[in-house]
């Protein structure tokens, strides 16, 4: 799944909310840890205990939106990843655990910090990368969020840390 084409790209798809906290035990559960050389089979079981329908109904490009702190505990890389393999097309969150931000920004899934508290289960969404705004189309309201530097949004559209290294041979920051 390719990641967002650049700074004006808006994402599209529903919000799947979650709440606050949401580790990455949630996320990617330890009791499939047996699962983390099968990431598309461990992507199965993303968040089956938070929401039991999310794995089996998430559509690409849909969005989850967490309160505060999402991504906290482990530093396993395998949460945000399977989060992309099942679909996902960003998070939403009040704040980030830092260690789930980065994993997040390296496998090329984007985290986006805003004010998540009016979003519902269900509601229509437009995440405008370039001009720092996500647009909650069945209620017609926005919030901003903080812009992603363009070092993050380059890694981004390249699909993620390794991808960027695998095209440029090193870590190669955008001009401007």
């Amino acid at each position: 799944m390719p990641g967002p084409q650049g700074a004006s790209e808006i994402l599209r798809g529903r919000a799947w909310t979650f709440g606050d906290d949401v580790s990455t035990d949630q996320i990617a559960p330890g009791r499939l840890f047996h699962l983390r050389t099968d990431l598309p089979e461990l992507a199965k079981h993303v968040l089956e205990d938070e929401n039991p329908e999310f794995a089996t109904a998430v559509r690409p490009g849909d969005f989850v939106v967490g309160g505060r702190n999402f991504g906290l505990g482990s530093s396993r890389e395998h949460a945000p990843r399977i989060l992309r393999i099942a679909g996902a097309g960003a998070v939403l969150a009040q704040s980030f655990a830092r260690i789930f931000f980065r994993n997040a920004i390296n496998v090329g899934l984007p985290v986006l910090t805003c004010d998540t508290s009016a979003i519902e289960q269900g509601d229509d969404l437009e995440v405008d990368l370039g001009a720092g705004e996500v647009r909650d189309v069945t209620r017609a309201t926005a919030v901003p969020f903080a812009p992603l530097p363009p070092v993050m949004l380059k890694i981004l559209s390249d699909g993620g840390l390794v991808e960027h290294f695998r095209m440029y041979g090193e870590f190669h920051l955008p001009e401007g």
